[in-house]
């Protein structure tokens, strides 16, 4: 079910766009930010959380302490789109640790992975070994990220 935005006003659009900033601030601190005693605000965040903007918290950590050395977006272009190698594939992808995000796209590639590997062989043996030998996959092309400029950056809300 999609929630529409208008279900929000801007005190909600602030306080997600305070917690993206900084999930670890306490409502009282939130409070503080937005001029909403601590109790209003932990309202509104348990109300975002079950209506389901808020879909959980995390650490984001850094890919080369780590050990992640390669960053590579992948194109995937299927040789069918018949539905149980389709499912097949989406299993393999959501088994593969280094592969942290997938989108099916419009235009040439029917898959875009974003990865990251430990190294070139690593990046190697998952693109020859791993995706080249599912059957459906009909071509694969790789960008290796030379230089993030950009972090990921939050929703604009």
């Amino acid at each position: 079910m999609q929630v529409s935005r208008a279900t929000i006003d801007q005190t909600d659009c602030r306080l997600l766009s305070e917690l993206q900033r900084n999930a670890y601030l306490t409502a009282q601190e939130l409070g503080d930010l937005l001029h909403l005693s601590a109790s209003q605000v932990g309202r509104r965040r348990q109300r975002l959380e079950s209506e389901g903007y808020i879909v959980g918290y995390s650490a984001r950590l850094d890919p080369s302490r780590v050990g992640l050395t390669v960053q590579a977006f992948v194109q995937v272009q299927m040789v069918n789109h018949a539905a149980d190698t389709a499912k097949s594939f989406a299993t393999l992808i959501e088994t593969r640790p280094e592969i942290i995000s997938a989108w099916t796209l419009t235009g040439e590639a029917d898959y875009l992975l974003r990865v990251f590997c430990d190294d070139l062989p690593a990046l190697n043996t998952l693109i020859h070994d791993i995706l080249l030998t599912h059957p459906t996959v009909g071509r694969v092309q790789s960008q290796i990220v030379m230089d993030q400029f950009k972090s990921d950056a939050p929703l604009p809300t």
